[in-house]
């Protein structure tokens, strides 16, 4: 990829693990961990999308909140792991590769960003207790916006604060919807493909297609 300017990563599920907080809590959990941490996200992007297109938004911290109840319900967990289970979530561990791969794209002097669902709260935080808040130049939440991704206003955010040209940003996410979202609106999308899964029909094809970021510095 050539004339890249920025590089915009998606957090949930491209630099962060959203199923690290039902992990550490798998001795309690039990064998269904998985199984519920998978329904727990899968409910949250729902919850997401569904709000969007009935105009009733919420922050992702509640939304967070709304799929944790129905998801504990499905999978008979105690109730009093829910606050146990949201401060987990708050300090979601990054994938292996994460730290040093945005270290090595900083010294390359890119513009890094995240552009995230998130709350902006939430996103620091996540960031800080990762040790990774000296990376990003800038951490972009849907909360400027007031409606979720993939709506194109979500994309835009980065492209006003830089004022660069659509075609100059790199996007990673490990959310097929996504990566077409922003390669439908302009970006040069790239799939982080960690579970060999397979690519949604949503009129795009990814520019690239990486198993996990160490391979973005292939490209790059």
């Amino acid at each position: 990829m050539k004339n890249i300017k920025a590089i915009i990563f998606d957090a949930y599920g491209t630099l962060f693990d959203v199923n690290s907080a039902a992990e550490k809590c798998k001795d309690k959990i039990g064998d269904k961990w998985e199984g519920f941490a998978n329904y727990w996200r899968t409910t949250q992007l729902e919850y997401t999308w569904l709000r969007s297109l009935m105009d009733r938004h919420k922050d992702f911290w509640q939304v967070t909140e709304d799929s944790l109840d129905k998801s504990m319900k499905k999978f008979e967990i105690d109730a009093s792991m829910k606050n146990e289970l949201l401060n987990l979530y708050k300090v979601l561990s990054p994938f292996p590769e994460v730290p040093e791969v945005l270290k090595r794209l900083k010294e390359k002097n890119y513009k890094l960003g995240i552009l995230s669902n998130g709350t902006p709260s939430l996103l620091n935080e996540l960031v800080k207790s990762n040790n990774l808040d000296s990376i990003f130049d800038d951490i972009f939440s849907i909360e400027e916006v007031g409606i979720y991704k993939p709506d194109s206003k979500v994309y835009d955010i980065p492209i006003k604060k830089y004022k660069i040209q659509k075609e100059e940003v790199a996007f990673l996410s490990a959310n097929t919807w996504d990566v077409s979202g922003g390669g439908n609106y302009g970006y040069g999308s790239i799939w982080v493909n960690r579970n060999n899964n397979i690519f949604d029909n949503l009129d795009y094809k990814p520019k690239d297609e990486v198993k996990n970021l160490k391979q973005l510095l292939d490209i790059i």
